[in-house]
């Protein structure tokens, strides 16, 4: 068996928003608001870029982060019969299109 790397959401969430350079809103806890783009991070820290500027950002000190865009972290899982299932209905919606 294959050893699983488990990873938790919020290293997949932020390598998400950071492999797909999605632009994000950070809110502070002491409700500061910054945009940008996450360049890097680590345990501790969140590497924020907007223009030319880069942000170091204490993880501690976030409180919310908002991509700017709809974030999809895992492949839904899907079991074959509904795959054929939905196979058929669109096979079904195109011969009634059709008549």
């Amino acid at each position: 068996m294959a050893a699983e790397r488990s990873q938790n959401v919020q290293d997949v969430f932020l390598n998400n928003i950071r492999k797909n350079k999605t632009p994000v809103t950070v809110f502070l806890v002491n409700g500061v608001k910054l945009q940008g783009v996450v360049t890097w991070f680590d345990n501790f820290c969140v590497l924020l870029r907007r223009d030319a500027h880069s942000q170091l950002v204490y993880k501690h000190a976030i409180s919310t982060v908002m991509p700017s865009v709809p974030v999809q972290l895992f492949e839904p899982e899907t079991d074959e019969a509904d795959v054929d299932a939905d196979a058929d209905a669109d096979v079904d919606a195109d011969v009634e299109a059709v008549e």
